[in-house]
């Protein structure tokens, strides 16, 4: 009769905390940067304070440091999609900004394609102390709503990520919040 063997290997306490700890650290160090995306023809700066532009789609994240992946509060979220007619209207334009948790979301209508481009909604967010984003947001299909984290990046750490793109950025309000 074949009988197996377990080891048991007992670790101190202190030490379980310190590999613990160690590994939480390592974590914490790997939160790559949200990727650009054409801001494209149709931005407008100053979209009005508002989270809810339709219905029928949430899209919802946390706003956080690409340094160690803490949330950062006050970050100013701009979204603008096409309506439902495919045109562009300020009626589909709205901005959000962070809570104490780096929190935010948008009520909004499923995106749709228009001109060729399939469905999406463009996303600018700028926080001072941090490199402003442009980027889309590409629901999937029959999806009612998505989580989207933005991971921006310490100024003056970007070390090329953006491109350079960051000094052509419209940034209304920049260090204002």
């Amino acid at each position: 009769m074949a009988t197996s063997r377990h080891l048991l290997i007992l670790i101190p306490p202190f030490m379980l905390l310190f590999i613990l700890s160690a590994s939480l650290s390592a974590f914490a160090k790997s939160c790559p940067p949200t990727p650009w995306d054409e801001i494209g023809p149709f931005y407008r700066p100053n979209a009005p304070v508002r989270d809810t532009i339709g219905n029928g789609y949430l899209l919802s994240g946390t706003v956080r440091s690409s340094a160690d992946c803490t949330p950062i509060n006050k970050a100013r979220i701009e979204f603008w999609q096409a309506g439902p007619d495919g045109r562009y209207d300020d009626a589909y334009r709205a901005t959000v900004y962070s809570d104490s948790k780096g929190r935010y979301r948008l009520q909004t209508f499923p995106a749709v394609p228009y001109a060729n481009r399939p469905p999406h909604i463009h996303i600018l967010a700028d926080v001072k102390g941090f490199e402003g984003l442009v980027t889309q947001h590409y629901p999937k299909r029959w999806a009612k709503g998505a989580r989207l984290d933005l991971v921006l990046v310490p100024e003056g750490k970007g070390e090329g990520k953006s491109e350079g793109r960051t000094d052509d950025l419209v940034r209304p309000g920049k260090g204002s919040r």
